[in-house]
């Protein structure tokens, strides 16, 4: 059998329009599949590029959107601390304008109550304006003879000591002490403490020093004993600082002298906290009235007849003068000038109208009364018997007389102590 030889075949490429490849040749299968491979590689690395550049183009717009969000948040954060400053500050001015409406109220109160006492004083001058006129007539255009002038001084003073004489009824006086009791010792050496001496009351107020401006109230001796220091006690405040150690409290109210250039009582309403009247006391070159209390300018006294004022002058520098003063005007009613001397004096009291006068020494020593001055003319000094105060500590700062227990309540150098009195009748002298 005859076999023919095998047959060559090649294969001839014929390339289409646009084709990427070489001219039309022969090819053999490795070459060929090298090809596809490059244009696959070439692909990939397109693709690759366009997906690195989308995701460059993506990573820059979270960036920015990153920081659009961080800058809004910042401007919230700055907005809530202005706006919390802005209320912190709105609080702030509300509450200070309420303070200032709360002082405006009190002090429109203030005024209020000064302008009643202002109109009360100028009624009170003109009535006394239109007394003086009906009292005093048209002055004689003639001389008039001294004698005559001395009597008709001598007949108003001896007129005005009857009228004077008809309204007092009260006739005792001290016969001795009987008894000392030492209740406590609370605050400086120099103060004051008393009960009120009106009636129905039993509270104690406590004046610590010579000038503060805080007065202690407890509600009876015995919380007063018991209380440590003045913790149980209820604290008022004045408007103004005291001065000295002479003041009183009498019907719920303090009467206190306060510190200024002249002297001015002060009458101060306990239960309102409030000032209800002030006058300057009618005297020129006034001296401290005690010469071992020079704090003191005026000491205030209250006995059975009502509020008196002890005090001095430069024109009798070297005696102790006496007033009877109006408690609820503060007018003056009547005067006298007295024989006790104001050297080695330290503190002084009225009773039934009667002036007891307490001496010391620089170096404290026994007190004891050897001056009394009788409003009255019932008693006189020589036949006024000398009293001697119990040894204590020191030396009296200040002695306040309650008529409805007949107690002394006396400060000796911190020490609070009461003195029982044993009395008697004027006329039994």
């Amino acid at each position: 059998m005859y076999l023919a030889p095998p047959r060559q075949f090649t294969k001839t490429f014929q390339p289409t329009s646009g084709s990427l490849l070489p001219p039309p040749h022969t090819l053999t299968q490795p070459q060929e599949l090298l090809r596809l491979s490059r244009r696959k590689m070439r692909g990939l690395v397109v693709l690759v590029t366009l997906t690195c550049f989308a995701n460059a183009q993506h990573q820059a717009l979270i960036d920015y959107l990153e920081r659009r969000l961080l800058t809004i948040e910042d401007r919230i954060s700055l907005w809530h601390e202005q706006t919390a400053r802005y209320a912190s500050e709105l609080r702030a001015l509300k509450q200070q304008m309420v303070s200032q409406l709360e002082n405006l109220d009190k002090e429109k109160e203030t005024l209020r109550m000064t302008l009643d006492g202002v109109g009360t004083r100028v009624d009170r001058v003109e009535r006394e304006l239109d007394y003086l006129e009906t009292q005093n007539g048209a002055q004689p255009c003639v001389d008039v003879d001294d004698k005559l002038i001395e009597q008709q001084v001598t007949l108003v003073q001896e007129k005005q000591k009857a009228k004077y004489s008809k309204l007092s009824d009260c006739s005792e006086m001290i016969s001795s002490i009987k008894a000392m009791k030492i209740l406590k010792r609370v605050g400086g050496s120099k103060g004051m403490w008393t009960k009120d001496t009106g009636r129905g009351s039993g509270k104690v107020y406590v004046f610590n020093g010579t000038d503060e401006d805080t007065i202690h109230e407890f509600a009876s001796v015995q919380d007063f004993s018991r209380s440590p220091g003045v913790t149980l006690s209820r604290n008022l405040q004045l408007p103004s600082a005291w001065r000295g150690t002479g003041h009183v409290v009498f019907n719920n109210h303090a009467y206190y002298i306060a510190q200024a250039d002249e002297i001015t009582m002060v009458k101060f309403d306990l239960n309102s906290s409030s000032v209800r009247d002030s006058a300057v006391f009618p005297v020129q070159d006034h001296v401290p009235v005690y010469g071992l209390t020079p704090e003191t300018v005026m000491d205030l006294a209250v006995d059975e007849e009502g509020l008196w004022a002890i005090y001095a002058t430069r024109q009798s520098e070297r005696h102790i003068s006496l007033a009877k003063v109006d408690a609820a005007s503060l007018d003056i009613e009547q005067m006298w000038d007295t024989a006790c001397p104001r050297e080695n004096a330290e503190a002084a009291f009225v009773i039934c109208g009667t002036l007891y006068v307490a001496y010391n020494t620089k170096q404290p020593g026994r007190s004891r009364v050897q001056c009394v001055f009788d409003a009255n003319g019932m008693v006189t000094n020589e036949d006024a018997p000398l009293i001697y105060f119990p040894k204590r500590y020191g030396s009296h700062s200040s002695l306040k007389y309650n008529p409805q227990e007949q107690l002394l309540y006396a400060w000796d150098d911190g020490y609070q102590i009461l003195y029982k009195l044993i009395m008697k009748k004027k006329l039994e002298i």
